[in-house]
């Protein structure tokens, strides 16, 4: 759990910080930045299993279990998907919507714990999730129109969490295989903006382009730490760390990318905060009732 909980923080701190990242690109259409960013991931990839004693033969074998591979490759999917969408919203002015999106994700995750995992919050946590989904929606209002960039963040990105708690390779194994089923997909395009000649990333200032090339590094690292994470923390606890993310990303927006942040969305967010205080309480709540009873049960076997 606690090894859990420290490669949580460090993969959403991580994800707080990426729209500074992305920004960097903003003359690259998304599509071509997502390309960029599966084929470094794959490279980087490739080089830590190759590195690693009998990597590639469990690759291998993730490859032939045609079940197992359904599994990576909708996971591949989803990540993709929520991938381009960030890309694309934050490159566009969207970045607060963006975390709201992430807001948003931990309800999704509590609810599919509930109905595919059999998780049982206490009284104490649906309570903050009641406190987060009123300000999630006070948010939704505020922002003025249907915030599917967050709805798809959210949706994308929980039910990719989902699936990740579902299978029992490792994490770098699983990493592996979700990129390298998009690698021929993310070349194809490359290839394709070339021929068009819309390729831009050659045009990026020498900086620009290192960091680009870097981005399997920037993008593999916090994914291998949430795959950790999940592997150790029951979901609903997983998706409450999360907000770590959201609130740093929140703190770009306002004060780095310039955005407009109303009294309203402050009340929304501070409504939001009220729930982690909350959950947190009542998590450590239920963790010492549930040392207690353990305690206890020892002492009487």
């Amino acid at each position: 759990m606690k090894k859990g909980l420290w490669y949580a923080i460090l993969a959403y701190t991580a994800w707080g910080l990426l729209p500074v990242y992305w920004k960097s690109f903003g003359t690259l259409l998304a599509g071509e930045i997502l390309a960029h960013r599966v084929i470094w991931s794959f490279a980087f990839m490739a080089i830590l299993l190759l590195v690693g004693r009998g990597k590639m033969e469990q690759l291998r074998k993730l490859f032939a279990n045609r079940r197992t591979l359904l599994v990576v490759a909708a996971s591949s999917i989803l990540i993709s998907s929520n991938w381009l969408i960030f890309i694309w919203a934050v490159n566009n002015g969207h970045v607060i919507e963006t975390s709201i999106g992430y807001y948003i994700t931990p309800l999704f995750n509590v609810m599919l714990a509930v109905l595919f995992l059999g998780e049982k919050p206490s009284r104490g946590q649906w309570l903050a999730i009641a406190l987060a989904g009123a300000g999630v929606l006070v948010a939704t209002i505020d922002y003025g129109r249907f915030p599917w960039v967050s709805l798809s963040l959210a949706a994308s990105f929980g039910v990719y969490s989902l699936v990740k708690k579902k299978v029992s390779y490792e994490a770098s194994i699983g990493l592996a295989g979700e990129t390298a089923i998009v690698f021929p997909i993310a070349v194809a395009y490359i290839v394709y903006l070339h021929l068009t000649h819309h390729e831009a990333a050659w045009s990026l200032p020498p900086v620009s382009f290192v960091l680009l090339l870097l981005s399997g590094t920037a993008t593999a690292l916090p994914l291998l730490w949430f795959a950790k994470a999940a592997a150790r923390l029951p979901l609903s606890m997983l998706g409450f760390i999360q907000y770590i993310g959201p609130s740093i990303t929140l703190f770009l927006s306002v004060f780095v990318f310039k955005e407009k942040f109303s009294p309203v969305l402050f009340i929304s967010f501070t409504l939001i905060w009220a729930a982690l205080v909350v959950y947190a309480l009542a998590s450590m709540r239920m963790a010492r009732t549930t040392a207690a009873a353990a305690a206890a049960a020892s002492e009487a076997g």
